[in-house]
């Protein structure tokens, strides 16, 4: 059975529908396969960028190429560049279509990125951490970005994981070592009691992904192969990665948002495993199962975790059936049944 299906038409014809600015072209692109010069997804486009959410965001972008706050892009939470340009990546704006966007790459690697490729929250290595990393590798190699100096950071993040090649962070002469952030191999984390951290494993790995399969390197294909075995350590739909000073898993891995930054959810963990091919393996079934079921009697999806009136643009009142969250949902059940 196509996963078309499994959806209710008035779904799609929701998603498509005009007044939804933004979202109409991402649609026709993911769900309804039309190629990029098709009209219908030309005009799509065009409106996304002419008065959609890409539209408002890099109209308040500053001409030097930051947002809010000249410098690392972090701050202020979440109007700082490296949230802006991460939502940008979701929306699907690309490079090609607004050189703006090609600024405001450049501005966050000569202010967050360092020498040894590590992104950062002050501009020092020290303050790199995995969310962080895999969200920024993520986001610019998803607009478009070809600069020479993502390959630094994506062999980084690949050491990152393996610990090839990295010190421990006591070592504090050493060239190459953790920080109390980014504190050992495996993801592990600061901020997770030094344990490794699934929300950080699974922006990692989704950046990872991103790369196409054949210029990953063997260092990425070793973190790759960790990665994998970590986010399939437990069914998924339960969700029993190390928890930190936590005795259970955080609520929010249920609450499918849109924009997802840090705090990350079932979805996306679903979207990274199946992009490396286990769609049809028998350990996501409970999570795909729990997808489904989340949708309301006309096939919609709600907005459990919101940035509301923290963002630049607002996308959708919580608990309330939502186009993003709903285009994140099918995006993942069509990957997975096209394996």
């Amino acid at each position: 059975m196509s996963w078309k299906e499994t959806i209710a038409e008035e779904t799609i014809a929701w998603l498509l529908e005009v007044d939804t600015t933004g979202i109409r072209f991402l649609a026709l692109r993911d769900l309804l396969d039309h190629p990029a010069d098709d009209g219908d997804s030309l005009a799509a486009e065009e409106d996304a960028y002419r008065r959609g959410p890409i539209s408002e965001i890099l109209a308040a972008m500053e001409p030097e190429g930051y947002w809010s706050q000249a410098g690392a892009g972090y701050y202020p939470k979440y109007h700082g560049s490296a949230w802006s340009l991460l939502t940008l990546a979701q929306l699907g704006a690309r490079i090609q279509r607004d050189e703006r966007i090609a600024r405001a790459c450049s501005y966050l690697m000569d202010h967050s990125l360092t020498s040894g490729g590590q992104f950062t929250i002050s501009g020092a290595p020290s303050t790199t951490v995995d969310c962080l990393q895999g969200n920024m590798c993520w986001a610019l190699l998803e607009l478009g970005c070809t600069d020479p100096r993502l390959d630094k950071a994506f062999e980084w993040m690949a050491r990152s994981v393996t610990g090839e090649g990295v010190a421990p962070s006591t070592e504090r002469k050493a060239p190459v070592r953790y920080y109390s952030g980014k504190c050992g191999p495996g993801f592990a984390c600061g901020a997770n009691n030094q344990l490794p951290c699934a929300w950080g494993a699974i922006k990692v790995m989704l950046a990872f992904s991103s790369l196409p399969a054949e210029t990953r390197s063997a260092l990425v294909e070793d973190a790759i192969r960790q990665g994998l075995d970590f986010l399939l350590s437990c069914d998924p739909a339960q969700a029993g990665y190390p928890t930190g000073w936590s005795t259970k898993p955080s609520g929010n891995w249920w609450k499918f948002g849109f924009p997802v930054f840090y705090v990350t959810d079932l979805l996306q963990n679903l979207e990274v495993l199946i992009a490396f091919g286990y769609g049809q393996d028998p350990q996501l079934a409970n999570a795909l199962q729990l997808v489904r079921e989340k949708r309301d009697t006309k096939g919609r999806w709600s907005l459990e975790y919101s940035y509301q009136d923290k963002t630049w643009v607002d996308f959708g009142a919580k608990k309330q059936p939502n186009p993003w969250v709903t285009l994140r949902a099918l995006r993942v059940l069509k990957a997975a049944s096209e394996l």
